[in-house]
């Protein structure tokens, strides 16, 4: 696969994210045959989706083998922290397939926050202080509060689908928290370690490479809104929406970003002789003008790929199969519009604690000049229906910022399901 040939892709997962990345794959002219497993009813329109559990290697390997894929993408975190690439190397049966996203070792920068607070804390790279402990050491975490300030960052150790972080202003809402997560297992196996961290006060932003592990291509940059409730209020989710580019993100503070983060970890990577083949999304939080993580991603993010992928003009297939030839990946560039996206998270009410799925949606065919990305949606007789907690995202693009928003917004009025949410303020803090 050295060469840009007609290619075979496999796109794992079942989410927005799947659909946007499907969504600019299609568009290649080197794309033979698309695949998505288990895909939704999105990728549906224009690749194969085939239904299977991805977390079954075997049935995994036998969609690779049957269809004869050269390029993997794995889309979600799970697969990645669960060693998927690994084992697909180690198979002598699977030969020539390219895999986009990082082994086991490299995932574990998403997959446990103390190894990668640990690794940030060692390669230099500017995070929050903090400590982390054990379920079983609760009172000793419950003492560390009096040690610092308020507010409290605690954060489940594990994947915890985007939602594991919990922001406390008060000592007594903080050990609450802790006992929540490693005493009841709120969060499940992810609360077995907890880290308490300082709250750094800041405006956040997202920033994404693709790294063969000595290279990289920087991607757009984007501003997610995590909070469910309007002003940033209320619970954690995995994303209420997203703007790209991001206004605040000059040519000083990403040089910033490039010089004491991202090189910093690609190698620190490299020290710690972990080889990565994939995505890097780095969660960060500008403090007057100095860059800090916030977290790791091991894989690209949700929903914001669904804002960065528009705005791609070159080719992204042939960026992802030049991923096995140094030579070739240092050559290719990014090619980015100068045009401002925006999308727009629709759930199910209730999200994201207890929802109800199954709702007819309508409106769908009206929606123009948008791109609508599925996420909790499947196809009943026909019909569109819920199937989880953040349903569609609604992108547009325009020349400024408040255009593309209220595009989008416009063709959110004409979609409809029973108990619908979205938040109003998507971008209105940085216009």
């Amino acid at each position: 696969m050295t060469k840009f040939n007609s290619c075979n892709v496999l796109i794992l997962g079942s989410g927005g994210r799947e659909h946007a990345i499907a969504w600019k794959i299609k568009q290649s002219p080197i794309l033979n045959k698309l695949y998505v497993a288990p895909g939704n009813s999105g990728t549906s329109t224009f690749a194969k989706n085939i239904s299977v559990n991805i977390a079954n290697y075997e049935s995994v390997k036998k969609i690779i083998l049957t269809e004869n894929i050269g390029l993997l993408i794995i889309g979600p975190e799970d697969p990645l922290v669960n060693g998927l690439h690994d084992q697909l190397e180690q198979d002598a049966e699977i030969i020539d397939l390219i895999i986009i996203g990082p082994k086991k070792e490299g995932a574990m920068l998403e997959g446990s926050k103390s190894f990668a607070k640990k690794f940030m804390q060692k390669y230099n790279i500017p995070t929050a202080s903090f400590k982390s402990f054990k379920a079983k050491d609760y009172q000793k975490a419950v003492d560390y509060l009096y040690q610092i300030k308020a507010p409290y960052v605690i954060k489940a150790d594990g994947l915890a689908a985007g939602k594991g972080v919990v922001i406390c202003n008060t000592m007594k809402e903080a050990e609450s928290v802790i006992k929540e997560m490693t005493t009841e297992k709120r969060f499940g196996n992810a609360g077995n370690k907890i880290v308490i961290e300082e709250f750094l006060d800041g405006i956040e932003l997202s920033m994404f490479i693709l790294t063969d592990g000595e290279n990289y291509k920087i991607f757009p940059a984007a501003k997610d809104y995590k909070r469910i409730g309007e002003g940033d209020t209320g619970l954690n989710t995995g994303g209420m929406g997203a703007i790209s580019p991001v206004p605040f993100l000059d040519k000083v503070l990403r040089k910033k970003i490039e010089n004491t983060i991202i090189i910093p970890t690609i190698r620190g990577l490299k020290k710690e002789r972990i080889e990565y083949q994939g995505f890097i999304f780095f969660g960060l939080i500008n403090v007057q003008n100095k860059p800090y993580v916030i977290e790791y991603n091991t894989r690209l993010g949700d929903p914001e790929t669904q804002v960065i992928m528009p705005r791609i003009k070159s080719d992204l297939l042939k960026l992802l199969i030049s991923i096995d030839n140094v030579s070739k990946f240092k050559k290719q560039d990014i090619i980015i519009t100068k045009q401002i996206a925006a999308t727009i998270i629709l759930t199910s009410g209730g999200y994201p604690e207890t929802y109800e799925k199954g709702h007819i949606i309508k409106g769908l065919q009206k929606v123009s000049e948008s791109i609508v990305f599925h996420a909790g949606v499947k196809i009943n007789e026909s019909e569109h229906i819920t199937n989880g907690g953040r349903v569609l995202a609604i992108t547009s693009m325009d020349n400024s910022l408040d255009l593309a928003i209220n595009k989008s917004y416009k063709n959110i009025r004409k979609i409809k399901f029973q108990d619908m949410y979205f938040r109003k303020d998507i971008g209105q803090d940085v216009l």
